[in-house]
């Protein structure tokens, strides 16, 4: 019988940690070699991982949620030929988790207090179980004087009425009423049986308490139904508010305790995420960046009237039938025309390894086209590769893959490699422009914001005109005033005049 473990491999250049996201498979699973196992997600991106054995599935070596090194064993599985050849395993009541079993599971109902010696459940997962941090034990409603004689003076015969529901309303009871319920039980009929539901029906369904308790009640979102009255007329005073509360914030911080969340209570309203995966990468990447390049950035005013013209025909055109055609078409398009004019920003500052202050710029005569992407895991750049060689068509039909990959989490390493210019559509959130930090890697990005009419001045005349601003940031190593100027001018053209793209 062989036992193979799996290795968490490196699946993008430079790996070195990975968190565990889901589980695809679980033990005594029979897999295939390339059969998916796991979801992981990366520094980069979000990515499934094949089965590189076949067999059984023996265990499960790293827990949902875990971030784990390049190299650490995930999971062990038994090859075919032993897992065919072994007897069928009878099935046996489950054992109580060894300290050595994996921490994965599911929590058996009732066994929430049932705690290992290291304070680990005694079985079920780390993740995704157990009783919520802000949960309130419920205390039992008992009713006013008059109801509890009531029922008292009821026969024992029909216990299933004695478990109805009790109803509260935040509203008095008139003498009347009270005086009625306080006859002796006797007085009923002796073919009734008084039960909870019969005898306090109107009455004990209304909790009994003074404005200025209810004031009280509603400011610290009391229930007053869940609250034991001591008053002289079984209504809840505040001493009853003071004691409950007491409980409740006992109840409160037992159970943070519990879970790791200490503190004051304006602490524990305090929600801290750990800063992990696409956050972590984003913010060490975004940080480098600001501090190691130094930034300059400028703004220009754009008419792209023709340009919206030019985005209507193509919708209305037959070759880009069933396409998604957005003014971001076209600044990708005058961003590559762009570049091609000034090449010096498409190009990487590279410092040399020895130590020394020499340094090279490295001038990329092709376009890997970068596109700022806000996903729900974080901000992605995934590039458009040699994106120079695309026809518009083929423009089109990449940016719509790109971004339908990036919402649903499916981007890979390999596409957010080697990007060399990047663009950010500011605009499809309403914001009119910005100061964008450059992509590691990168000396330009251009930030494209909303397109809005706005008056303008053509030919002497003040006229509605569709207007956007457009913002770019350089390091100014490589990129000096000049060149940003003559390059984001360019771009301005192209959005004023997509007919020179025929050029």
């Amino acid at each position: 019988m062989t036992l193979h473990k799996f290795n968490l491999p490196d699946v993008g250049e430079g790996l070195t940690e990975a968190e565990i996201v889901a589980w695809k498979v679980k033990p005594g699973d029979t897999v295939a070699i390339n059969d998916v196992l796991c979801e992981i997600e990366t520094a980069k991106s979000l990515v499934e991982l094949p089965s590189p054995f076949a067999g059984t599935v023996t265990e499960l070596l790293v827990a949902e949620g875990l971030t784990v090194d390049v190299g650490t064993a995930i999971i062990s599985v038994t090859d075919a030929q032993a897992a065919a050849g072994a007897p069928a395993p009878k099935p046996t009541a489950p054992e109580p988790t060894a300290p050595d079993a994996p921490l994965y599971g599911t929590l058996a109902e009732g066994t929430l207090d049932a705690v290992e010696s290291d304070g680990r459940p005694a079985a079920g997962p780390l993740v995704g179980s157990g009783p919520k941090a802000d949960a309130v034990k419920r205390r039992r409603r008992v009713a006013p004087p008059a109801a509890r004689q009531a029922v008292s003076a009821a026969p024992a015969a029909e216990p299933a009425a004695l478990a109805e529901p009790v109803e509260s309303h935040d509203i008095w009871i008139s003498p009347e009423a009270v005086a009625h319920a306080e006859r002796p039980a006797a007085a009923a009929a002796p073919d009734q049986r008084p039960t909870l539901g019969g005898a306090i029906t109107g009455l004990v369904s209304r909790v009994l308490a003074k404005p200025p308790v209810r004031k009280i009640a509603r400011d610290l979102g009391i229930d007053l139904a869940d609250v034991v009255p001591t008053g002289a007329r079984g209504e809840v005073t505040r001493e009853d508010l003071v004691s409950y509360q007491s409980q409740r914030d006992a109840e409160l911080d037992k159970a943070d305790t519990f879970w790791g969340r200490t503190g004051s209570p304006q602490e524990r309203r305090i929600e801290r995420i750990p800063v992990k995966g696409v956050r972590k990468a984003t913010a060490r990447a975004m940080v480098e960046s600001a501090f190691a390049a130094p930034h300059v950035s400028i703004f220009v005013d754009v008419d792209a009237s023709r340009t919206m013209e030019f985005v209507k025909r193509l919708k209305a055109s037959r070759d880009f039938e069933g396409i998604k055609v957005s003014p971001l078409l076209i600044l990708a398009k005058a961003v590559i025309w762009a570049a091609a004019r000034n090449p010096s920003v498409n190009a990487t500052w590279v410092d040399n390894q020895d130590g020394s202050d020499s340094a090279e710029i490295h001038v990329k005569h092709f376009m890997n086209l970068g596109i700022a992407a806000a996903t729900p895991r974080g901000l992605m750049v995934p590039n458009i590769k040699n994106a120079q060689d695309l026809s518009l068509k083929e423009l089109a039909l990449a940016l719509n893959d790109l971004a339908t990959t990036a919402r649903a989490g499916k981007t890979q390493p390999a596409q957010m490699q080697g990007g060399t210019l990047t663009v950010t559509n500011i605009g499809a959130l309403g914001i009119d422009t910005g100061t964008p930090i450059i992509n590691p890697g990168e000396v330009a990005i251009v930030a494209f914001g909303t397109i809005k009419q706005k008056p303008w001045v053509l030919d002497g005349e003040v006229i509605p005109r569709w207007i956007t601003t457009l913002g770019g940031s350089f390091d100014h190593r490589v990129v000096d005033g000049d060149l940003s100027a003559r390059f984001m001018a360019d771009v301005a053209a192209i959005l004023e005049e997509p007919a020179l793209l025929l050029d």
